[in-house]
């Protein structure tokens, strides 16, 4: 899963990267002032790590963050970094490449990297936790590891967002799946996941994709997510929809500042309004690294 990940489309990596990297600039410098004035740290999650760079040699999030922490004085001094992946080889890669970023040794706190699977036993730990501001990424490859159980064991703290990789692909067909069901049951909750099922009978394709997704926000919303932001992926003919990289926060300021980043992103205007949204068919798609 973890090779297929890192070859996916380098102009959608590049966006993905840019808005979650963006979004961790921003949100540490709101939060600056009040972690200095409690004397207490932030931190960075990302428990789909990967190896650190796609294979086309291009920096994944957690060289970008680490980058970010060595240039300056604050988080070289505060930031807390968590890495994980199921993959040893991935995991191997990316100690390797955080050793060689210069100046690592400059942080205080040394980048941890963990290497394992992503599901119940994580979230016991984390729902023990008691955690200072952090920004949790969620990336996997399809949906497995991905819940609202996970999500909310990190987000119902104060300071803390998320950012998750929504597989509309992989989501819509597993719905009917019952081979999956337990997987889609926690990622909608089992009594919306079963609601959602019987409204989804007759849809259409576009009617399907906007109820599913509003069906997440739903979720999300519900304990305790307020603002809820998704960012489209289309596929290569701009004609369907691949993913959805999703932003949840308890906080309006999160909100608006992501709302801005992705609108900044996205590939069109109609009619002055940002279409939220990565379309590889339009042209001229700016790419910002």
């Amino acid at each position: 899963m973890a090779k297929n990940f890192f070859t996916e489309s380098l102009e959608q990596s590049v966006i993905k990267t840019s808005i979650v990297s963006k979004y961790f600039s921003v949100w540490a410098k709101v939060i600056k002032r009040t972690v200095i004035q409690k004397n207490s740290k932030l931190a960075y999650i990302d428990l789909f790590a990967g190896p650190g760079r796609y294979n086309d040699g291009t920096k994944s999030t957690p060289l970008l963050v680490l980058e970010q922490a060595i240039d300056d004085d604050f988080l070289r001094e505060r930031l807390v970094t968590i890495f994980n992946d199921k993959e040893g080889t991935s995991t191997d890669k990316l100690t390797d490449e955080i050793k060689r970023l210069p100046g690592i040794e400059n942080l205080k706190y040394k980048p941890t990297v963990y290497t394992g699977e992503v599901g119940e036993d994580i979230i016991k730990i984390f729902e023990k936790t008691r955690f200072v501001p952090t920004f949790f990424f969620v990336d996997p490859w399809g949906y497995k590891g991905l819940s609202l159980q996970l999500i909310n064991s990190v987000l119902k703290h104060w300071g803390c967002d998320c950012v998750f990789f929504f597989n509309y692909n992989r989501i819509n067909m597993g719905l009917n799946n019952s081979i999956v069901k337990s997987h889609m049951d926690a990622l909608f909750g089992e009594t919306r996941a079963d609601l959602l099922r019987q409204e989804l009978d007759d849809l259409g394709p576009e009617a399907r994709e906007l109820t599913i997704v509003e069906t997440i926000g739903d979720a999300l919303q519900e304990m305790g997510g307020k603002y809820v932001l998704p960012f489209r992926f289309r596929n290569k003919k701009g004609v369907r929809t691949s993913h959805h990289l999703i932003f949840v926060s308890k906080n309006i300021r999160g909100y608006e500042i992501m709302k801005d980043i992705m609108a900044k992103e996205s590939s069109e205007d109609e009619q002055g309004v940002p279409t939220f949204e990565y379309n590889p068919s339009i042209k001229n798609q700016g790419l910002l690294f």
